[in-house]
């Protein structure tokens, strides 16, 4: 199955163009699509709804949308209140049904300066070929490595828990007149999950190594509750390898901030990683996954 992640940058790219839709032609084709940056009802974006949008420009998509933060955008036309929300946040958009979602708001830092806005996890489980796989789209904090080390601990802990924590229901009706299954079987919440976004992060930090483990002694070593960068498995990376591009100190610096983390059951699926060098329809690069996400688990590797 074919993967992508992309932050928008809220549509705007690196010629300083807004345009909404070069961003989802872009995507356009792949099976799973983790989205950064989205938003709703800003100025900057002439006010518009972008997950509606998206939704319609990518219309053989089920998606779901998550905002890091919500603050009123309300208007009063001819004397009745006009409810809009100002959003900011993560969408996933997948082939398959994505069956439940949930929203994970991550650990804040108050800063007296610079700027510094709430982050968020967009958590999706999709019934794959193989079997069922929550996957994240995520952004994490772009101003300390302390901030983001939290974060990633915070999103750890939720992991680690999700086989024992169940889905959105869990256990038999006992008022199966209320029918709160809708008729459906308990949702899973499998311990098979891949993890995309922007990480603010580059390979080898403090915080990459605290999702990957430090390097182990077997090289192929893989926790099967743990993560593995999908890069490090596909293949030695080219020292080109990039997804951001950014004038650092006066330098053009290029940084490998976005990243794709499979469990430790999916390490040995990872077919192929790549990144859409030089594309300008954001300030960052597509990251693009090719993984078997079609050969059914094998029963006891968590994907159940």
């Amino acid at each position: 199955m074919k993967l992508v992640s992309y932050n928008i940058q809220y549509g705007f790219g690196g010629d300083g163009r807004y345009d909404l839709a070069r961003c989802a032609k872009v995507v356009a084709g792949a099976d799973i699509i983790a989205l950064q940056e989205v938003e709703r009802h800003w100025l900057r974006s002439n006010e518009d709804d972008q997950p509606d949008i998206l939704s319609r420009l990518l219309p053989e998509y089920y998606c779901v949308y998550g905002p890091a933060f919500d603050m009123d955008a309300s208007e009063r036309r001819d004397g009745r209140v006009v409810n809009r929300r100002r959003q900011f946040g993560t969408m996933v958009l997948s082939k398959l049904p994505i069956v439940w979602s949930r929203l994970h708001t991550l650990p804040l830092r108050r800063t007296v300066r610079p700027l510094n806005t709430r982050n968020a996890a967009l958590e999706c489980m999709i019934r794959t070929p193989a079997g069922p796989v929550r996957v994240l789209s995520l952004h994490l904090a772009h101003i300390a490595a302390e901030e983001r080390l939290e974060q990633i601990d915070y999103l750890l802990a939720e992991h680690r828990r999700a086989p024992i924590d169940g889905g959105p229901w869990s256990g038999a009706d006992d008022e199966p007149v209320r029918n709160w299954s809708n008729g459906e079987p308990e949702p899973e919440n499998p311990l098979a999950a891949i993890w995309m976004g922007d990480f603010n992060m580059e390979p080898g930090s403090t915080e990459y190594r605290r999702i990957v483990g430090s390097t182990p002694y077997h090289r192929g070593a893989a926790y099967l509750d743990g993560f593995v960068d999908a890069a490090a498995v596909a293949g030695e990376p080219t020292s080109d390898f990039h997804t951001h591009v950014k004038a650092i100190d006066g330098r053009l610096t290029k940084r490998r901030l976005d990243h794709c983390f499979v469990g430790g059951m999916l390490a040995g699926r990872v077919r192929s990683v790549g990144a859409d060098i030089g594309e300008i329809t954001s300030d960052h690069f597509p990251l693009r996954v090719d993984i078997d996400l079609e050969t059914p688990f094998a029963t006891g590797t968590g994907g159940g």
